[in-house]
């Protein structure tokens, strides 16, 4: 019976596969924004509101997705809608927080077309209802389905390790960059 205990392999829970998805969300979400201000401005600018290469308004879009919208995987129509609402909800207060804690705007679409104080467009609430359908439906499946690939074959206390690592170097990331804008 020992035996057969060890050689029961232990994986991350839930909250710790959560925390993986944000920051490999967050690190992509960071990758399309410079790739897109290259495309635009010909050079590359630093994006987002961190020193390190990831933007978690992507990682928590990712969760929000996977927590509160994949139930809705097989209705397209309720998982655009939902997101639309729960997006531009999300954006326009984040805008807002931004904000008023740094006096800075990371985002303007005040010459969009039907735009609210800049802060959401009409185009972008329209695009991630899109991105919603796409993403539950193609892209987390596709990563879940390497991740878990990936981790069967990675040691669970190298697992563990680098979570807490990116917790902790994401922590102080964020409290320099909270300096670096007050």
């Amino acid at each position: 019976m020992q035996n057969h205990e060890k050689s029961k392999k232990v994986k991350l829970n839930r909250k710790q596969i959560l925390i993986l998805y944000f920051f490999i969300f967050a690190f992509i979400g960071w990758i399309m924004e410079t790739l897109y201000a290259i495309y635009n401005l010909g050079c590359f600018t630093k994006r987002g509101f961190l020193y390190g290469p990831i933007c978690p308004i992507y990682g928590f879009g990712a969760l929000i997705l996977i927590l509160f919208l994949a139930k809705y995987r097989k209705d397209n129509f309720k998982l655009f809608v939902y997101a639309v609402i729960l997006f531009s909800t999300f954006e326009y207060f984040v805008s807002y927080g931004l904000d008023a804690l740094f006096a800075m705007h990371w985002w303007d679409y005040t010459n969009d077309f039907f735009n609210l104080n800049g802060r959401i467009s009409i185009f972008y609430s329209f695009s991630w209802g899109i991105i919603a359908i796409i993403f539950i439906n193609h892209i987390y499946p596709f990563f879940k389905k390497k991740i878990n690939l990936c981790l069967s074959k990675i040691p669970y206390s190298i697992q563990i390790t680098a979570i807490y690592l990116l917790c902790f170097l994401w922590a102080i990331d964020t409290i320099v960059s909270f300096i670096r804008y007050i």
